[in-house]
C-alpha cells in the first residue's frame, strides 16, 4: 500500500495506519532528532512530541504523498522548541566546550554509534554559522532535497542554496587551511 492511502487512513482516525507511517522511517526520524537534540534521550522525547503532534494535525496534510516532508519538518520544529524550553540551546559554537568523555558516552550509549570520520566532520562543521552547518546537515546527513530543507528552515530555496554554497566555501577553505583574515 503506498503512503498516499495510509495518510488517508491515518486521517480517518485510524492509529495503526499512522504508526505504520511513522515506524516505516523510524531510523530516518531518530537520525534526524538525534542531530539536533544530541542525545537519545531527548530524540526519543522529540519523537514522542512530533507523533502526538501528527495525530492531532494529521487532518491540515494537504497532499498525502507530502506526509514524509511534512512529519520530518514538524519533527525539527518539536526539536527546536524543545531545546528552547530547555534551556538547551546549544550552539554548535559552543560545542567546543563539551568534554571528550562526555561525548565518547554520548556517543557509546547511543544505538547509532558514530564513528571517528563522522566526529571529524562534525568538528569541521563548527566553523561555518549556524544556519550553514543546518542547511548542509540537512542536505547531506539526512539527503533533504532544497525544497524540504527551505520548508524546515521557513526560508526560500536560493537562502538555502546559498548557506550551503558559503558553508562548504568556509569548509574548503578550513581544511585546506586556507583562513581569511579580516
Amino acid at each position: 500500500m503506498d503512503v498516499a492511502r495510509w495518510v488517508k487512513k491515518a486521517k480517518k482516525g485510524n492509529k495503526e495506519a499512522l504508526l505504520h507511517l511513522i515506524m516505516s522511517e523510524k531510523d530516518v526520524f531518530y537520525r534526524l532528532a538525534f542531530s539536533y537534540m544530541r542525545n537519545a534521550h531527548d530524540a526519543m522525547d522529540a519523537m514522542e512530541e512530533m507523533i502526538v503532534t501528527l495525530y492531532e494535525k494529521i487532518g491540515q496534510l494537504k497532499k498525502e504523498e507530502a506526509f514524509y516532508s511534512w512529519s520530518k519538518t514538524i519533527l525539527v520544529n518539536v526539536c527546536k522548541q524543545l531545546l528552547h524550553k530547555r534551556g538547551k540551546l546549544v550552539l554548535l559554537e559552543d560545542w567546543s566546550i563539551i568534554d571528550d568523555s562526555e561525548l565518547d558516552q554520548a556517543v557509546s550509549s547511543d544505538p547509532y554509534r558514530r564513528s571517528e570520520q563522522q566526529m571529524d566532520i562534525e568538528a569541521l562543521l563548527l566553523q561555518v554559522n549556524e544556519h550553514q552547518r543546518e542547511a548542509i546537515q540537512l542536505k547531506y546527513f539526512h539527503d533533504f532535497d532544497y525544497q524540504t530543507i527551505a520548508d524546515i528552515t521557513k526560508v526560500s530555496i536560493g537562502t538555502v542554496k546559498s548557506r550551503i554554497y558559503h558553508g562548504l566555501q568556509t569548509l574548503k577553505n578550513q581544511y585546506r587551511g586556507d583562513v581569511d583574515e579580516q
